[in-house]
């Protein structure tokens, strides 16, 4: 079952913009800014993972490390057939050896499992492993309980404004709203993985990973008539 963490940041900051004066409609309105904010750690993390091999003399090949890797995916309970994807393979032939490189597409859905799989990669030889991207499996849903929460944010905002001035909020004639949400990730989570194995730690001690969560942004702009 995929869990994920969410943070909720305030609906708070108000730019209110406000005017008691004649619109086109002739009638006095207050404009104001609703902002929210979420922040989610990822549930979709995406690592290629590149095999590349000589077959020469005392080299493993990559079909055999490829049998590792499975092997390895499956102790971590990863389904192999829905997570693992070949995206890249190439064979060329250079004098007596073959170079075999193969590229995978390997679908993780947490920091943990991650660390996990870095450290198996690392056991059979396979050091050739990034993070691509990074997603949240139900974004849509989220980017909507965002936006409401921005739409609340100016009405209260409004509410709270004309309130000072004596006066009531009406409807809402105008609005423009705004969102952004970010995907970070950093390839240093992998390097320092690598570095703590060189290092001597104990392998049966996965490191512990943690992703910048992702940020998910959105503003309205709303002017409502004044009662």
């Amino acid at each position: 079952m995929k869990r994920m963490m969410i943070v909720v940041a305030a609906l708070l900051m108000a730019s209110p913009l406000f005017a008691q004066q004649k619109t086109f409609l002739d009638q006095p309105y207050i404009e104001v800014t609703g902002r929210a904010e979420m922040e989610v750690a990822p549930d979709e993390i995406y690592v290629r993972i590149t095999i590349n091999e000589q077959d020469s003399k005392g080299k493993t090949t990559v079909l055999q490390q490829e049998k590792d890797m499975v092997r390895r995916l499956k102790d971590l309970g990863i389904d192999v057939d829905k997570k693992l994807v070949v995206q890249d393979m190439m064979n060329a032939q250079l004098k007596k050896d073959v170079a075999t490189s193969k590229s995978y597409m390997l679908e993780v859905n947490s920091a943990t499992q991650l660390a996990h799989v870095f450290q198996a990669l690392q056991t059979i030889g396979i050091s050739d492993a990034a993070v691509e991207r990074t997603d949240v499996s139900n974004m849509d849903e989220l980017r909507q309980q965002v936006r409401g929460a921005s739409a609340k944010a100016a009405r209260q905002n409004a509410e709270i404004l004309a309130a000072v001035l004596g006066q009531k909020v009406g409807k809402a004639i105008f609005v423009q709203d705004n969102s952004y949400y970010s995907r970070p990730y950093s390839n240093v989570v992998l390097t320092r993985t690598m570095k703590v194995a060189d290092a001597g730690v104990a392998a049966t001690a996965a490191p512990t990973l943690e992703f910048q969560k992702i940020t998910i942004d959105h503003s309205v702009l709303v002017r409502f008539m004044l009662e």
